[in-house]
């Protein structure tokens, strides 16, 4: 057993004791450098276990897809495992196969996304094929087709088997309509097929370079080392020609507006109640955290008590918090029978106004602190966790104590705080709502909540 983890579990320990004792987890030490080209190095020695651990974010993801092209920055990130430097795609997934690393790129809002694990004796492997990817991809015509076309088959496969996977889609649509928010990062239908392999090139060229490259690295491995490693793959890389996008805040909903997706014959009615909440860095993160775990962030939180123990009109409830750098969604989601549609909204509504109403009593919050605690500690274990918090921590401009209080700040966290913390849930008078489900069926029962406005699943974009 690492001593790391012997750490995560005798703090945990102390929280099952009683919330007050904890003192928190603390970040192990890291070095960070920049380098001449502007890229920041994060770095995290660890000798429990020979592996090593990348995890890599190049700022500018898909806020700065084109008008109209959104997916743009997830394709991008899709083509660049697809054939890099001498590898064409069949030769770079056996180079990865070969020394049984793990390699994933991807995107977020804010940046194109890599995580890669090695064996510690393959972390030169591990650098070499990151800055393949990143700096001289392949970026093949008949790559990109086949990878396009899989993207518009997922989601047309999603909407014809299980659109519960798509209603937060919908829902950030609906709810950020006209907002940066509100775009699909993984495109739809529609931009997706009008993406073109130049427009993938061009986006690299506007916003990918080593200004914008944060890499953090965590494992076994000697530090100075890795260091001169890392300078010499990607200390070359040029800056990005383009500016960041910038996302001005969105106002709270005032007042409530639904959207209903018509799935004719559809058995189940999926749907999400939202508004604004939270922002990363918000002062009242932890008592927020508080509040969402009781109301709808475990088993027996409030919803799932009410939608699905109690009543048996659902398999499950829950509620997110989305903190991206401007306020995200605040939203409360779950399924059950069309024909207990409205009585399934109804109880979220009810089980909103009653969190509201009543908030939350001592013992509730005392509970809620014994599981935050509980489950922040494992999210820290790993190599490759460490690693995505650092970057995280970089991407944000958050100090250690993001980290290294948080658990204190959860311990201290105040009834009138928690309180006060509700207002992260917005009252049910002002909710953004969608459905997906049999609109004849649904229809009635909807026209109830607020004016409706109605698309089918079947059209190509995710808001009418």
């Amino acid at each position: 057993m690492s001593v790391f983890r012997k750490v995560c579990i005798a703090v945990v320990a102390m929280f099952a004791i009683g919330p007050a004792i904890a003192t928190g987890i603390r970040l192990p030490d890291y070095q960070a450098i920049t380098l001449d080209n502007g890229a920041t190095v994060l770095l995290m020695p660890r000798n429990d276990v020979p592996l090593v651990a990348a995890n890599v974010a190049v700022r500018g993801g898909a806020l700065a897809d084109a008008a109209g092209k959104e997916g743009t920055a997830d394709l991008l990130g899709g083509m660049l495992s697809k054939g890099a430097g001498n590898r064409d795609a069949l030769q770079f997934a056996q180079a990865l196969d070969g020394a049984g690393g793990s390699l994933g790129f991807g995107s977020s809002r804010e940046a194109i996304t890599a995580s890669a694990q090695f064996l510690s004796k393959d972390s030169a492997l591990m650098l070499s094929l990151l800055a393949d990817a990143l700096l001289r991809p392949k970026m093949e015509q008949a790559e990109f087709d086949k990878l396009r076309k899989r993207a518009i088959d997922g989601l047309a496969n999603a909407k014809d088997s299980d659109p519960r996977q798509l209603i937060g889609t919908y829902a950030g649509a609906w709810l950020f309509r006209g907002h940066p928010y509100g775009r699909a990062t993984g495109g739809d239908e529609t931009s997706l097929a009008t993406i073109t392999l130049a427009d993938l090139q061009a986006f690299r060229q506007q916003q990918m370079g080593g200004d914008r490259l944060v890499i953090a690295i965590a494992g076994d491995f000697d530090a100075s080392a890795m260091a001169a490693q890392v300078k010499q793959a990607f200390g070359g890389w040029g800056k990005a020609a383009g500016t960041l996008p910038q996302v001005e805040a969105k106002p709270r909903e005032l007042g409530r507006r639904v959207l209903l997706v018509d799935k004719p014959g559809a058995t189940q009615t999926y749907f999400a109640l939202a508004n604004i909440g939270s922002r990363h860095g918000d002062p009242a993160e932890a008592a927020q955290d508080l509040v969402h775990t009781a109301f709808g962030g475990r088993f027996t939180s409030m919803l799932n008590t009410e939608l699905r123990i109690k009543s048996g009109l659902s398999y499950g409830a829950s509620a997110q918090l989305q903190r991206p750098r401007q306020p995200g969604a605040s939203q409360i989601g779950s399924f059950t029978k069309t024909e207990s549609t409205k009585a399934a909204i109804d109880l979220a509504i009810a089980t909103l106004d009653r969190l509201h109403r009543d908030g939350l009593d001592a013992a509730t919050i005392d509970s809620a602190k014994r599981y935050v605690a509980g489950q922040f500690a494992p999210g820290l274990e790993t190599a490759p966790q460490l690693a995505a918090r650092l970057v995280e921590m970089q991407l944000y401009g958050d100090s250690r104590d993001a980290v290294d209080g948080y658990l204190g700040r959860i311990a201290a966290a105040t009834p009138a705080q928690v309180a006060d913390a509700r207002a992260v849930f917005p009252a049910s008078a002002d909710l953004a709502i969608v459905a997906i489900g049999d609109a004849a069926k649904i229809r009635a029962a909807l026209q109830g909540y607020g004016p409706l406005t109605e698309m089918k699943l079947t059209d190509p974009r995710f808001s009418p």
